[in-house]
């Protein structure tokens, strides 16, 4: 059946008020987008579901036909885990970053790109990423990279979900997210990884953050080699050895140097009428930026383009930058 085909019959069963056929003929038009790599189409019409379910059950409605079309692949505890499921339309071109960064980030996508031609080697597939370094320096956009050059959906794991006070209860999270991921073919992104993979020696743990290690090291090991793991965190130093080893890929993503920040300004400005009025403001702003994340300069260059354009509404087609506003945002943010 084509697309059409399953529009016609929602409209159909939904005209003649058969919610059975109808719930059933939208489970089959989301698996048909799902197919077809139509990832973002599928999760609206996913969502549509749910929010119609969810208000029939508020409401009182009774509900007709089975429940494997009412609740297919819902899991309520299971969503509790997950933030979000995404798609992502960046690419390398959104990525400011050293050479060797790149390269590896690069090498990473050809090696899943190519997967069939390692396979036939029975070669191992590169399959868990670690990003580290300071908060801001981009590493949730690299994964979101990532998911757009590996044209794959991402999950993004509610961390606070995971982590249980019941002994025993993390573990058992942690191998749901796993196992349900298998059946996706796509990315898990972990942030703030450091908060699951902790030094086991800590003595306040108690034995339950080594029980969590050692379930993380088992279910890394035997994760589909289709399947992507991307972690990032701000705290490397925190994460158990054993669990380091066991990534592929260690990306250091850390503070802007001078052309870095030169290139960050360019590309956020490269689709604006704002402009910086000369150059040497520009090498000033560079030089006030050192060590600051690419997080924090671009937030107070677009905060003093909103100032600026309310305290001077302008009167002519330039769009200047107020330089002024932009240097005193960029101190306090140092301070």
């Amino acid at each position: 059946m084509s697309q059409f085909d399953y529009i016609k019959d929602i409209a159909k069963y939904g005209l003649e008020n058969d919610q059975e056929k109808l719930l059933h003929a939208l489970n089959e038009l989301i698996e048909y987008s799902r197919k077809n790599k139509k990832i973002n189409f599928a999760l609206h019409l996913q969502s549509i579901l749910k929010e119609g379910l969810k208000t029939q059950q508020t409401k009182g409605l009774a509900k007709v036909g089975s429940q494997k079309y009412l609740l297919r692949e819902e899991d309520l505890s299971l969503n509790e885990l997950i933030i979000e499921k995404i798609t992502s339309d960046y690419t390398f071109e959104n990525l400011i970053c050293s050479v060797e960064v790149k390269e590896d980030l690069e090498y990473f996508v050809k090696e899943h790109k190519g997967i069939q031609v390692l396979q036939n080697y029975e070669l191992p597939v590169a399959n868990k990423l670690l990003f580290y370094g300071p908060s801001g320096c981009g590493k949730t956009l690299a994964s979101y990279v990532m998911a757009g050059e590996l044209e794959k959906m991402m999950i993004v794991i509610n961390m606070g979900a995971i982590v249980s006070s019941k002994l025993g209860e993390t573990s058992k999270n942690l191998a749901r997210i796993f196992r349900h991921a298998a059946t996706e073919n796509c990315i898990i992104f972990m942030d703030e990884f450091d908060s699951l993979g902790k030094i086991r020696d800590y003595s306040q743990d108690h034995g339950e953050m080594k029980r969590v290690v050692n379930t993380i090291l088992q279910l890394f090991d035997y994760l589909p080699q289709d399947n992507i793991l991307i972690a990032a965190t701000n705290q490397v130093d925190m994460i158990d050895d054993a669990l380091i080893r066991r990534f592929d890929s260690k990306i250091n993503l850390g503070l802007p140097n001078e052309i870095q920040v030169k290139e960050l300004i360019q590309k956020t400005l490269s689709k604006s009428p704002f402009k910086i009025k000369n150059e040497n403001d520009l090498s000033e702003i560079i030089n006030l930026s050192r060590g600051l994340s690419f997080y924090l300069i671009q937030k107070t260059l677009i905060t003093a383009i909103k100032r600026g354009l309310f305290n001077t509404l302008p009167s002519n087609k330039k769009l200047y930058i107020d330089v002024d506003i932009w240097k005193k945002l960029l101190l306090l943010e140092k301070k």
